[in-house]
């Protein structure tokens, strides 16, 4: 890339990764701000990220050799969320892209005997592949209910682990899924976004209703996995709860040029015709598709991308309780609320997942 390119790079990238971004999804903030910093002066943003990842690795590793766990476990999340970023980098799934993501999974390998609760990489079948995902317990290994959570085009599995341990102390297990069009699911198994995509989350739900420890499932889906979490609560009547995060109920190509690329590679297409006939199939209508279990929607009135109009569909279709939560100076998703946020949807799975209720 020249000069100019990585500069022009950069901007997008801290448009779309702020801080409050990096915070969110578990970067150390010394190391987001040195992120923000190094790449204001040039340097790559991927490189960076993954300068500081290694750091990190480097630390965890040396901590684990002298029996000091907690500081290995730590520093291990630390490094996996700079790698979550330094992919982030590329949209498409370029040699570059592959390389850090197969990195960053074998990060999260390391990471099980240091992370402090139950943790392990889990696989189910789907349209002749594999799902992937990581499911994280709470330290008695028994949970109260499951959550499935996602992000969308961007932000995928492991990139939730914070809010998983959140979960965990609640009681709660979380199944980071990893759906069609994202993460290992994607690069590794081929398995790109579809119509009938609620499909797929389900059979994580039966992945969770096959063992009895993991209690009743809810689902939760960050930014476009809030359209695909609204879509599977309306099909699968087995869903106990779902939480919808700052999502288009009728999704769109995005006016500008990392949106397309991100939507292509998702849907496994650049043709941009076929992307919008997919789109189209995965609308979301309230007069067709309706919500039986308990439903909290949030949204942020800062949100650059998605207006509160954009998620009335899902409350619209409702047919028992619902809630709206708008934070008014709310980033998309509430990054800049992360602990008001994950508080008020743990503790609403809590309440409604709870094996005595």
């Amino acid at each position: 890339m020249t000069e100019d390119s990585v500069i022009k790079a950069n901007l997008a990238h801290q448009r779309a990764m702020p801080l409050t971004r990096l915070l969110d999804c578990g970067m150390d903030p010394g190391d987001a701000r040195r992120l923000h910093a190094r790449i204001s002066e040039g340097e790559p943003w991927d490189a960076v990220a993954e300068t500081i990842a290694t750091e990190r690795l480097q630390q965890a590793d040396r901590a684990e050799a002298e029996g000091n766990i907690v500081t290995a476990g730590e520093a291990r999340q630390r490094g996996i969320a700079a790698l979550v970023y330094a992919q982030m980098a590329f949209n498409f799934d370029e040699p570059r892209k592959v390389a850090l993501y197969r990195r960053l999974v074998a990060a999260c390998r390391k990471l099980t005997p240091v992370f402090g609760l139950p943790f392990e990489r889990v696989e189910t079948g789907y349209s002749g592949k594999s799902l992937i995902g990581w499911l994280v317990r709470p330290a008695s290994g028994s949970a109260n209910g499951t959550v499935i959570l996602f992000g969308g085009q961007s932000g995928w599995g492991i990139a939730y682990l914070p809010i998983a341990r959140e979960l965990a102390r609640r009681g709660l297990a979380t199944l980071l899924a990893e759906g069609p069009g994202q993460g290992e699911t994607r690069i590794e198994q081929g398995l790109y976004l579809q119509a009938g995509v609620e499909a797929a989350y389900s059979r994580w739900v039966d992945v969770i209703l096959d063992d009895p420890s993991l209690g009743a499932p809810g689902i939760w889906g960050n930014s476009y996995g809030g359209l695909w979490a609204a879509r599977t609560a309306g099909s699968d009547s087995r869903i106990r709860a779902c939480c919808v995060n700052g999502s288009f109920a009728h999704p769109a190509i995005l006016p500008f040029r990392t949106a397309f690329e991100q939507s292509a590679a998702m849907i496994g297409t650049e043709d941009r015709a076929m992307i919008e006939a997919v789109m189209e199939k995965l609308r979301f209508d309230p007069a067709r598709d309706r919500i039986a279990c308990p439903l909290l929607v949030l949204h942020g009135g800062a949100d650059p991308l998605v207006a509160l109009e954009d998620q009335q569909p899902f409350l619209d279709a409702a047919t028992g309780e619902a809630a709206l939560r708008v934070w008014p100076d709310g980033e998309h998703t509430i990054y800049n609320h992360s602990f008001e946020r994950t508080a008020l949807v743990g503790d609403w799975f809590a309440a409604r997942l709870d094996r005595s209720a």
